[in-house]
């Protein structure tokens, strides 16, 4: 997925002002195909590839996204608006853009966010997603892999928060190394700390022999600590050490062995909850709380249901073909899943075993009575941890990966604002923006950095 080309996409500009000389001429050396026009009133001719909204259209802004996704959904949809809009961005990005840019902006950037965006639309990896609320995930994610930070995934139960752990590490320059998950909850106190850090010989009863820990076993890759919430509180500060000297010490040991490893958290738990009674350590969370994914249940991915139905079936049905009848798939979209992907999964490997041909039928899925998909409004908050309201999550997840980013950054070059623009690929001015936006949100940024 990295390194991908524009190969000749048509790309339209929905945009009043057009597009500048230095972008028109970044976008054509990228072999993007441009179009610059004022409004979506064309209907005939070459489908395109990537549709750039600009906000300066005014207030058509938004229903020009949701035409565009609806006329074009195999598009990229990108919406363009200025610093100081970020509630326009998040309002956009519900509306169904794949992404934003803040103006002003360099055409590097502006080329970097559409290259990734479409990487992502033309390959998701082993991820069924079709969704617009899954592939704004996935393009946060891909954003994710391409640093060295911590990832944060939050989400119910059962709704592939491992496999988005695992696409991570795939997109990202570890792809070559070890994927390592282990599920906190799933194993007992007393010897979690034994198979994280690992132990020597003799050091405990039973430990007839040295064995490496995760963490040494997923070095140069990434380690996904499942359930992190469960882990007992006594282990919580010596993996914050750990994560902080970057080194570990099997048990029984005095040996220090040099980690490098990317840690990918997951938990369906609100952290910040538990962080607030007392259950998780304060200064653990925000170690780990660098860049935070929100995975939406299935109930708001409607349009993977189905996607993710033919996979399983594919999966699991013995090489033969099977397909679902039209009742079949009416009652999977109606259905409210609060198992989430695992349950479908579940469903589809029951219904192969009591199909009695090669087309599942309702009778076959054996669904719940009375659970029907609720409506968007009848939504409850699901356990991720950006802290905003449900239908708020992405646009506060992304914010908060982007003002954290800038504060690590900030506190790499001690705060110095020229260094850290170019470090950031931006101007002095348009950090300036950023860091006025960051106070707005109230976040003191001399405390922050250490200044």
């Amino acid at each position: 997925m990295r390194g991908e080309s524009a190969s000749s996409t048509l790309l339209w500009l929905v945009s009043r002002a057009g597009v500048s000389d230095l972008c028109y001429g970044a976008l054509l050396s990228a072999g993007y195909r441009v179009e610059a026009m004022a409004g979506l009133g064309r209907t005939g001719g070459e489908q395109p590839g990537v549709i750039l909204v600009d906000s300066d259209i005014g207030a058509g802004f938004l229903e020009s996204i949701r035409t565009a996704v609806s006329r074009f959904p195999q598009a990229v949809i990108m919406a363009m608006v200025e610093h100081g809009e970020s509630a326009l961005a998040g309002e956009a990005l519900r509306a169904g853009a794949s992404d934003y840019v803040l103006k002003p902006y360099q055409p590097s950037q502006l080329l970097r966010v559409l290259g990734q965006s479409l990487a992502l639309r033309r390959s998701t990896g082993n991820m069924v997603v079709r969704s617009r609320a899954g592939l704004q995930v996935l393009q946060l994610a891909y954003r994710a892999a391409q640093t060295q930070a911590a990832v944060l995934i939050g989400g119910e139960s059962g709704t592939g928060k491992e496999c988005l752990a695992q696409y991570v590490h795939q997109v990202s320059d570890r792809a070559a190394g070890p994927f390592v998950a282990v599920n906190c909850a799933a194993i007992p106190e007393t010897m979690l700390e034994a198979v994280l850090f690992g132990h020597s010989k003799g050091a405990f009863t039973g430990a007839a022999q040295a064995q490496p820990g995760k963490f040494e076993l997923a070095n140069g890759g990434t380690l996904l600590l499942d359930e992190i919430s469960e882990m007992p509180l006594g282990l919580q500060a010596k993996l914050l050490r750990v994560l902080q000297e970057k080194e570990v010490e099997r048990l029984g040991s005095h040996q220090k062995i040099r980690l490098d490893v990317r840690i990918v958290a997951a938990s369906n738990r609100d952290l910040r909850e538990a962080v607030a009674a007392g259950q998780f350590r304060e200064d653990l969370f925000y170690r780990l709380d660098v860049l935070p994914l929100c995975w939406p249940p299935l109930r708001e991915r409607i349009e993977d249901i189905l996607p993710l139905a033919q996979h399983f079936l594919a999966r699991y049905g013995r090489g033969e073909a099977f397909r679902l009848s039209q009742q079949a798939e009416r009652a999977l979209l109606d259905y409210g899943w609060p198992g989430n992907i695992r349950e479908l999964e579940n469903v589809i490997q029951r219904a192969l075993i009591l199909a009695r041909g090669a087309i599942i039928d309702v009778a076959d899925l054996m669904l719940p009575e009375g659970t029907r998909r609720p409506s968007p409004s009848s939504f409850g908050a699901a356990p991720c941890t950006d802290g905003g309201e449900r239908g708020e999550g992405l646009q506060a997840s992304r914010q908060r990966a982007e003002f954290d980013y800038v504060l690590q950054i900030l506190r790499q070059h001690s705060g110095h604002r020229s260094r850290t623009a170019e470090a950031l690929g931006l101007t002095t001015r348009a950090l300036r923006y950023k860091l006025a936006a960051m106070r707005e949100q109230g976040i003191d940024i001399d405390r922050a950095v250490g200044a």
